[in-house]
C-alpha cells in the first residue's frame, strides 16, 4: 500500500470510528481492534492488547491515547497526528452542532429515548471488551495474569481501592514478571 493511501486510511478509519461510536474509549477500543487487527491486519492481537493497556493507564481520554499509539505504531509521528485528528474531529463537530441547538435537543422526547437506547448498546460493547480481554488473559495459561485480574477486580469492587493505586501495583507486578521471565529466558539459553 502506498504511503499516502496508508495515511488516508488511518485518518478515515479513526474518523469513521470516532463519528459512529457512542460511549467513550471502552467502546472505541474493540472497534479499533476489529478495524486494525482483523480487517486491515496492521497490528497483531497481542500488540493491540498491549497498546490498549498503555492507553488505559495513560492520562487523558482513552480513545485519543489509543489513537496516538495505533497511529504511531503504524506510521510513526505523522500517523499519530492523523489518528488524533481523526478521533478528535467528529466529537468536536458533533458537540459544536448540538450546542447550537441545545435547548431543542434537551427537551426532545425522541432524543432522550435514543440516548437511553445507546446506553444499553454501550453496556453491551463494554461487556464484550471485558470478555474478550479476559479470554486473552486465560489463553496465556499463566497463573499470575489471572491472579492480577481477579485481585484488581476485588480491590476495586469490594474494597473501593483507588484506581491509581491499582494501576501502579499492576504495573509493578507486570514489570517484575517481565524482568523475571527475561532473566529466566537468558539463563535457559
Amino acid at each position: 500500500m502506498r504511503e499516502n493511501n496508508k495515511y488516508l486510511k488511518l485518518f478515515t478509519s479513526t474518523f469513521q470510528l470516532s463519528a459512529c461510536t457512542f460511549g467513550g474509549g471502552f467502546v472505541i477500543i474493540p472497534l479499533m481492534r476489529k478495524k486494525f487487527v482483523e480487517e486491515l491486519g496492521w497490528i497483531e492481537e497481542q500488540e493491540m492488547m498491549d497498546l490498549t493497556a498503555i492507553a488505559q493507564s495513560s492520562p487523558g481520554a482513552i480513545a485519543v491515547n489509543a489513537a496516538i499509539l495505533v497511529g504511531y505504531r503504524i506510521a510513526g509521528v505523522p500517523g499519530a497526528l492523523l489518528t488524533v485528528a481523526g478521533s478528535v474531529l467528529p466529537p468536536l463537530i458533533i458537540i459544536s452542532i448540538i450546542s447550537m441547538f441545545y435547548q431543542a435537543f434537551r427537551d426532545n422526547v425522541f432524543v432522550n429515548m435514543a440516548m437511553t437506547g445507546m446506553l444499553a448498546g454501550v453496556a453491551a460493547v463494554i461487556l464484550d471488551v471485558v470478555v474478550t480481554m479476559a479470554k486473552n488473559i486465560f489463553k496465556q495459561k499463566r497463573l499470575l495474569p489471572v491472579l492480577v485480574l481477579v485481585g484488581a477486580f476485588i480491590a476495586t469492587y469490594f474494597y473501593k481501592v483507588n484506581i491509581i493505586a491499582i494501576i501502579l501495583v499492576c504495573g509493578c507486578i507486570g514489570a517484575a514478571d517481565t524482568l523475571y521471565r527475561q532473566k529466566k529466558g537468558k539463563e535457559g539459553a
